[in-house]
């Protein structure tokens, strides 16, 4: 998920002319929708959505110095794409979003694991990403996250330690 730019603002900056609009528009929604404690930033070389280390120090663990990604957009070669991991953390977020998306586009979803591609600006469905983004706040994302992915809180819950 690289992307053109070392900011945010640099990163809409710098997304090719014929995304652009879409492409600011979804990062709006997004940001207009994130539950409090999640920001924008830079999350591996992109624009993310994230869980500041002021929240939760230990970061990501497989690069601690990143803060915790929980969603992200780029502009690929050939779509946007929109990159949710509480889709791919949780079934039954993941069953609302795939039995919701045909209310609000008619194209075909084109997803893997948390990623979501448009190939066409004009088929991204603003409303229903929105309604995505309020649907997992930061604790609940923290729980989910040291649950199914942090090995070391993994292992201490195993324990009990």
């Amino acid at each position: 998920m690289k992307a053109n730019g070392t900011t945010v603002e640099q990163i809409l900056k710098n997304v090719p002319a014929e995304r652009a609009a879409a492409f600011r528009q979804l990062h709006e929604v997004i940001t207009k929708n994130l539950p409090k404690g999640f920001e924008p930033g830079m999350s591996y070389g992109g624009l993310g959505y994230v869980v500041p280390h002021s929240i939760y120090p230990a970061g990501y663990h497989f690069k601690p110095s990143e803060p915790l990604p929980f969603a992200g957009i780029a502009s690929q070669k050939n779509s946007i794409n929109f990159y949710h991991m509480g889709i791919y953390a949780n079934p039954e977020l993941l069953d609302w979003f795939v039995n919701e998306y045909p209310k609000y586009s008619q194209q075909k979803l084109d997803m893997g694991k948390s990623c979501i591609r448009f190939k066409k600006p004009e088929d991204i469905p603003f409303e229903l990403i929105g309604k995505l983004m309020k649907k997992m706040n930061v604790k609940q994302w923290i729980e989910t996250y040291e649950t199914l992915y942090n090995p070391k809180t993994k292992a201490a819950k195993k324990t009990g330690k």
